[in-house]
């Protein structure tokens, strides 16, 4: 069993300014009803019969799904998402954090990490591999990682960096008070025991173009969306408003 993933844009949706316009986030101030014909579109997208999200809180929680979800469902609580179900899309909402993907094509197994700063120094990476470890038996040298768009090292600044990030990130610093985030979220996958050669990262900085939401650049945004998904025997369809990547084998 192979999966299905893809990082949408922010174009493509419904949403008017300042959400404009594929905002995927219920938690914006955008309209319920604009959020719901996005999320809409972004299923149509991918060909995904049920969207699996949560309201992403920058903490530790794993959510395992380990039965299927009869409609689309998000928890309150959760930054990380993990399924052994097919047909369901596991969505992660960003603007400017990261979305890491993982695939276990042996156990088959999925998952989506919201890793923004609070969640790597929490150390979401190396629990959600811990849980996928524990609950379905994969062993990481197995798996498959995906590093969505997210703030690059170029934009990354973290002025009280010596309160906010211990000593061990330090050393990421590219730039008076930047960091290189994706580094650090290359090197957590690797602690966990995900092969370097396993791992992808999109280098696409989303504070640098206008794509993207960011909240770095706007404050008052939207959310665009991380998506992974065991496929089913759904012929999955395309849209122009979110780009797929090729699915991780």
């Amino acid at each position: 069993m192979s999966c299905h993933h893809g990082v949408c844009d922010r174009h493509g949706g419904v949403s008017p300014a300042p959400h404009r316009s594929l905002n995927l986030s219920f938690g914006v101030g955008d309209a319920v009803d604009n959020v719901r014909e996005n999320r809409q579109r972004l299923k149509a997208a991918l060909g995904i019969p049920v969207l699996a999200s949560a309201s992403q809180v920058h903490g530790d929680a794993v959510w395992v799904i380990d039965e299927p979800l009869d409609r689309d469902t998000e928890q309150d609580g959760y930054d990380a998402l993990v399924t052994n179900q097919p047909g369901i899309g596991l969505l992660i909402q960003q603007a400017d954090c990261q979305a890491i993907l993982l695939h276990d094509p042996v156990q088959k197994v999925v998952a989506n990490i919201h890793a923004g700063w609070r969640g790597s120094v929490a150390g979401i990476i190396g629990k959600t591999v811990r849980t996928m470890t524990a609950r379905f038996g994969t062993r990481p040298g197995d798996l498959v990682a995906g590093i969505s768009p997210s703030l690059g090292p170029c934009c990354a600044e973290f002025v009280d960096y010596r309160t906010e990030l211990p000593v061990e990130m330090h050393g990421y610093q590219m730039a008076p008070n930047r960091f290189d985030f994706w580094a650090i979220s290359r090197d957590q996958l690797q602690e966990s025991g995900v092969r370097q050669e396993r791992i992808d990262s999109a280098a696409i900085c989303t504070k640098c173009g206008s794509d993207y939401f960011s909240f770095r650049r706007e404050r008052v945004t939207g959310r665009f969306g991380s998506v992974i998904m065991l496929r089913t025997a759904i012929r999955c369809s395309s849209w122009t408003g979110c780009r797929p990547r090729p699915a991780m084998r």
